[in-house]
């Protein structure tokens, strides 16, 4: 799996930037975590950090498009971003894990 970003808009406000990016695949369409994992790798950020949006593969293409959004710090993520957000790219809030 090959990762190219397309664009790559900051936004400090909110300590984020939005990345738009397009991911290269051999086999089927390569899972929300692992495209995580992967283009926090190369933006050299926490996976924590990432938060992947929207991941759309075109029927019979072996690429897929991408939006993302990449925070300063997991807090600032879990602060920001809605909760169901948060449980898809399984990001644990810093609330709950002080309550636990």
């Amino acid at each position: 799996m090959e990762i190219d970003v397309i664009s790559e808009e900051e936004n400090p406000m909110l300590h984020r930037s939005d990345v738009r990016f397009e991911v290269t695949h051999e086999e089927a369409s390569p899972s929300r975590l692992s495209v995580r994992d992967s283009l926090a790798a190369k933006l050299n950020k926490d996976a924590s950090e990432v938060v992947v949006h929207r991941l759309d593969t075109k029927y019979g293409m072996r690429k897929t498009l991408g939006y993302a959004k990449v925070y300063e710090t997991a807090d600032a993520a879990a602060e920001v971003e809605q909760e169901y957000m948060l449980e898809r790219n399984k990001i644990e809030d810093g609330e709950e894990e002080a309550e636990a």
